[in-house]
């Protein structure tokens, strides 16, 4: 049985979205990456938007039509392809994909402001239905697919405090969901005769659910704000004629042995940060059941910005919890970011797609790195997740620009430096450190994913050790370089050199083995010849028609670059 999610969102003609529809393939994990008011946030506000039909929240205004404009034939639509579980839906709205999962397209389209048409795709006809739509009425059919869980970038302190408790009263919901297996049927259907002894039944099987969370809780709190607990309580509403399962909850905050006070009381950055903990809970503890009859509904993160208000110890852990989230096996992620720390090329569920707008002004989404098209291997992906520990800004380049990898400290230093001294004539520059050949092979393989021009500095290193009697492992890695460079697709551009033997030795006219970036700094402050000749190495890498300077080649072929090597060996 395939686990239902959504697969696909397909946005136009809604804000700042234009005709050309922004097409966003689903991973587990959905980072939207681009500049400010391209349209990210319109695009996880679109999927809340259709989860909410049938309540006025999925009324729009007119401010949410292109330009404030109603154009009859520009309307917005938002379309989504869902997975789902059930063959009861209607044979008529369901497709099977590649791998044999249940498929389900759905399109809202907005003729004027207040409500949408939904319509569903039918398969039988090949075309979109005139008057009907799967899955029936607006909140049956909110139940067949994933539910939101939105968090603004700058919500309401009461709206923040809210969504937290609804993420952990949801988690306290599946434990109720789950007594309603095939043993425990006769409980649930007597209670329509003993509301009130099934009611204290809940409580005192979730009091322990709850407890836990509370535990849990104050430990995550903790490691940001020392001496910190909470508290979180949820009972069964007051008047259970009025909703079986409906629950009231209260969250509080505080010092320990001071005060507590409400979530909505606390700062910014101790609301996102308990946010992160009460996501880390659920996804380390409510685990799906697969040999448990009962199917739990999905749900989906839609999550403006993280990265704001949080303590820089924070952003590392709030990285690891939504990568994480998914593992349970009912978690998507869609995030909006302008940090790369919430990029890990390592993982395997990760989607990245750029927002951005074309020449024309229309906004374009495009999916520029996808692991199951970049094909890491296993090296490749210990590399990267070496890389991002080491450098947690190195998928800075996927958020535009130009980009140049580079083998180590030292050229990175010294390309900093340059840029220091000449910063208008260096903008929107992203320098790769990749602190070692092996890991620019792998770099290079998410920069051809990437689509755009690079260039690659590495040493050249000899082809012998030093006292010649082996090759040098160092030299081993120029043709695993070379390969990945050449695999490039058709239209990308690359310059690949390299300093003849290293960078010290070729612009510095030494050879040094401690405190090489050091060393780089003072060098370059020291003798102006020498900081023109890694002017001109910057400017030859971010130019491709831009002349070399001595002791660099710009090679094609291992025998010519050993050719070169040599010569200046001797």
């Amino acid at each position: 049985m395939a686990d239902p999610r959504l697969v696909k969102l397909i946005v136009k003609n809604f804000r700042c979205i234009g005709s050309e529809a922004v097409q966003i393939d689903l991973d587990d994990i959905v980072v939207l990456v681009g500049p400010n008011n391209a349209g990210k946030s319109s695009l996880l506000r679109a999927y809340e938007l259709v989860m909410s039909e049938g309540s006025k929240a999925a009324d729009i205004k007119l401010e949410d039509f292109p330009n404030n404009k109603i154009d009859p034939d520009n309307l917005p639509e938002i379309e989504l392809h869902t997975i789902v579980y059930e063959v009861g839906i209607g044979e008529m709205w369901v497709n099977k994909n590649e791998k044999g999962e249940l498929l389900v397209r759905e399109r809202w389209t907005w003729r004027g402001t207040g409500k949408p048409d939904r319509r569903g795709w039918d398969v039988h006809k090949g075309g979109w239905h005139a008057t009907k739509a799967p899955f029936g009425p607006p909140n049956i059919a909110n139940s067949r697919r994933p539910e939101p869980h939105k968090v603004d970038a700058f919500s309401k302190p009461e709206d923040q405090a809210d969504a937290i408790k609804k993420l952990l009263l949801a988690a306290i919901q599946e434990k109720v969901n789950l007594m309603r297996t095939a043993e425990e049927k006769n409980q649930y259907h007597a209670m329509v005769d003993s509301i009130l002894n099934v009611q204290l039944d809940i409580i005192t099987q979730t009091r322990g659910q709850i407890d836990t969370a509370n535990k849990e809780l104050t430990n995550l709190i903790g490691m940001v704000f020392p001496n910190y607990h909470v508290n979180f309580d949820a009972q069964p509403e007051s008047n259970p004629a009025a909703d079986i399962f409906k629950w009231n909850s209260e969250l509080l905050m505080g010092p320990v042995d001071g005060f507590m006070s409400t979530v909505d009381r606390q700062g910014s950055g101790a609301r996102r940060t308990l946010l992160w903990t009460a996501l880390k809970y659920i996804s380390e503890t409510n685990r799906i059941d697969k040999g448990n009859e009962v199917q739990l509904r999905p749900h989906i993160l839609l999550i403006d910005e993280p990265e704001i208000c949080l303590h820089p110890n924070a952003i590392r852990e709030a990285c690891k919890v939504l990568y994480d989230l998914p593992s349970s096996g009912r978690w998507q992620v869609m995030v909006t970011t302008h940090s790369p720390i919430f990029i890990d090329f390592s993982r395997n569920n990760t989607t990245i797609v750029r927002v951005e707008r074309n020449n024309k002004g229309d906004v374009e989404g495009t999916t520029i790195f996808r692991p199951d098209k970049v094909k890491l291997d296993g090296d490749d992906k210990v590399n990267l997740k070496l890389l991002n520990i080491c450098d947690p800004y190195v998928a800075e380049f996927l958020f535009g620009g130009k980009v140049i990898v580079v083998e180590g400290d030292t050229e990175y230093t010294a390309f900093n430096y340059v840029r220091s001294l000449y910063p208008d004539e260096y903008r929107d520059v992203h320098i790769i450190r990749a602190r070692g050949k092996a890991t620019i092979v792998s770099l290079v393989k998410i920069l051809n994913h990437f689509g755009a021009s690079y260039s690659v500095l590495h040493d050249s290193d000899t082809p012998l050790t030093k006292k010649k009697d082996k090759k040098n492992p160092a030299w081993g890695n120029n043709p695993n370089i070379l390969k990945s460079v050449n695999a490039r697709p058709d239209g990308v551009r690359v310059r690949l050199l390299a300093s003849l033997p290293n960078f010290e030795e070729a612009y510095f006219d030494m050879e040094v083995s401690k405190e090489k970036p050091y060393n780089a700094i003072t060098t370059l402050k020291e003798d102006s010849a020498k900081l023109e000749t890694v002017k001109m190495l910057l400017d030859a890498l971010l130019d491709h028609e831009n002349p070399l300077p001595s002791r660099c080649s710009e090679w094609k072929d291992l025998s010519e670059l050993e050719l070169e090597v040599n010569a200046i060996l001797q």
